[in-house]
């Protein structure tokens, strides 16, 4: 491990020792050695795991740390990275006849927000975080930016405590797991893109996203969002974000196609 990583591990450590954490729930060491067990991983220096478990919402909250740099993003920095090159490399190695942009649309899947909620659900990771009080009453424990965000600081804290191969032990067993049968779950077809081309392929206009509401109130809202295309057909999808409503639309869109 070069001098510079050492310094920066050094780092975190200290920035994390040195705030003395207070323990949201009651036997929080314990419920982390809970999670070590579903990881299949033991940290040489829990400190590590720690880190990429706390969100940067609770040292802003509770240390004012406004402008200082969170170790959980700098953590989820190189994790994503780390995610991208295992990914990358045991697909290459799994699909030898594959072309290049076939598996390039199954590493996107697999290092996909919705993907990696879907494998830090199954991890239960969302219980495990630290969040500032209003990220927590605002349902942050199961939003998939900050749990995405978690497996990522995750993969980087093993990183940071043994090493690529240990990494790559934790990728290949819990993330890229029945990734087969994950990337063909609906929530994980672009049907937005789908549509888009079946439009084109028949030299058609694109289909236009318009919000036509907002509902419910502002912490949890729905967005319906109607896709309009063609000779003034219509679909309307909902979701809790307009990227969900879009997706949603385009789903009815292309089963009313039949595409």
């Amino acid at each position: 491990m070069s001098a510079k990583l050492k310094k920066i591990i050094t780092q975190i450590l200290d920035y994390f020792n040195g705030k003395r954490m207070p323990e949201p729930y009651p036997k929080w060491e314990k419920s982390l050695g809970q999670l070590q067990k579903k990881l299949d991983y033991t940290f040489h220096d829990t400190t590590l795991l720690k880190a990429a478990l706390t969100h940067k919402s609770y040292l802003r909250r509770h240390f004012g740390d406004h402008k200082a740099p969170s170790p959980f993003e700098r953590m989820e920095f190189l994790g994503d990275s780390i995610l991208g090159f295992v990914v990358s490399k045991e697909l290459f190695a799994r699909h030898p006849e594959e072309q290049e942009g076939k598996l390039s649309k199954l590493k996107s899947k697999i290092v996909s927000e919705t993907y990696l909620t879907l494998k830090a659900n199954n991890l239960e990771l969302g219980k495990f975080l630290l969040l500032s009080p209003e990220e927590a009453a605002s349902g942050g424990a199961s939003k998939p930016s900050i749990l995405s965000d978690s497996v990522e600081a995750l993969i980087c804290a093993i990183y940071l405590d043994s090493g690529i191969a240990a990494a790559t032990r934790f990728i290949k067993a819990h993330i890229l797991e029945n990734y087969e049968e994950t990337v063909t779950r609906d929530e994980l077809v672009n049907y937005k893109s789908i549509l888009q081309e079946y439009l084109q392929g028949r030299n058609q206009e694109p289909p236009r996203y318009v919000t036509i509401a907002e509902e419910g109130p502002e912490h949890q809202k729905t967005f319906v969002v109607e896709v309009r295309f063609g000779n003034k057909l219509s679909c309307t999808g909902k979701g809790n974000t307009k990227k969900n409503a879009h997706q949603e639309a385009a789903r009815l869109a292309c089963q009313k196609l039949g595409i």
